[in-house]
C-alpha cells in the first residue's frame, strides 16, 4: 500500500528496476518476491494482470479513444470506461472533441496532445485497477497545468496499492511514504522527502543541482 519514488541520475537504474519487477527481463541473482513468493514462481500472464504502467511515452493503438481506454479491461462496459476516464480528469476533453469517445486516434496516439495521451494511459490504467502501479515520468512531458490535472488524477490512483514512481521533478515525490535513491545500480539512501533533505546525502545533492538549474533556466 506504499507508494515508493524511485530516484537518482540518468543511467543508475530506476527504469531498470521496475522492469525487473514486471519481468520484462530476469534477476540475475537474488530474489523478488511479492507477498513472500518469487515472481519467477508466478505465470507471466497473472504477475502482468496485477500490474499497471503509465509511461513517459504512452503507448496508445490505432482505433477509437474508447478502444484505448478500454484495452486495460477487455469486455469493459461503456459506464466502466467513462468512469475511468473521469477519474484521470480526461473526460472533459474527450466530449468536447466532435465524436467525443468515437474519436479516432492514430498510432501511438496521433492526434492527441501528449497531455491528453497521458491521461488516456491513466484513464487505461485506472479501469485495469491493479494491486501494483508503475508510473515512469508520467508527467515529464506535459505543461504545468496538464500536470496539475494529471497528478490529482494520479493522487487518485495511488490510493489502497502500492506504487513505484519515477520522477525527473522531485518535487513531484514530496508525498512518497520513502524515497529509494539509486547510484549505478546500488540503493544509497532510503528515507522520507524531507528526512533525505535533512541528512544531506546524495538525495539532497540531487535537489540543490535540480533547483540550481532551474535558477539557471529562469
Amino acid at each position: 500500500g506504499e507508494m515508493i519514488g524511485l530516484v537518482g541520475k540518468s543511467g543508475v537504474g530506476k527504469t531498470t528496476t521496475i522492469n525487473l519487477i514486471a519481468r520484462f527481463y530476469d534477476i540475475d541473482d537474488g530474489s523478488i518476491c511479492i507477498d513472500g513468493v518469487d515472481i519467477r514462481q508466478i505465470s507471466l500472464r497473472d504477475l502482468r494482470q496485477q500490474i499497471g504502467i503509465v509511461l513517459q511515452e504512452p503507448v496508445l493503438f490505432s482505433g477509437t479513444v474508447a478502444d484505448n481506454i478500454g484495452y486495460g479491461k477487455p469486455g469493459a462496459s461503456f459506464e466502466e470506461i467513462l468512469n475511468a476516464s473521469k477519474l484521470a480528469n480526461a473526460h472533459n476533453f474527450i466530449v468536447a472533441k466532435p465524436d467525443g469517445y468515437e474519436t479516432q486516434v492514430g498510432e501511438q496516439g496521433n492526434g492527441l496532445s501528449g497531455g491528453e495521451k497521458q491521461r488516456v494511459a491513466i484513464a487505461r490504467a485506472m479501469l485495469h485497477n491493479p494491486k501494483i502501479l508503475i508510473l515512469d515520468e508520467a508527467t515529464s512531458s506535459v505543461d504545468v497545468e496538464t500536470e496539475k490535472q494529471i497528478q490529482d488524477a494520479l493522487g487518485l490512483m495511488v490510493e489502497g496499492r502500492t506504487t513505484f514512481a519515477i520522477a525527473h521533478r522531485l518535487s513531484t515525490l514530496r508525498n512518497a511514504d520513502r524515497l529509494v535513491v539509486l547510484d549505478d545500480g546500488r540503493i544509497v539512501e532510503v528515507g522520507t522527502h524531507a528526512e533525505l533533505l535533512e541528512r544531506g546525502g546524495a538525495f539532497h545533492d540531487l535537489v540543490k543541482m535540480q533547483q540550481e538549474a532551474a535558477e539557471i533556466i529562469a
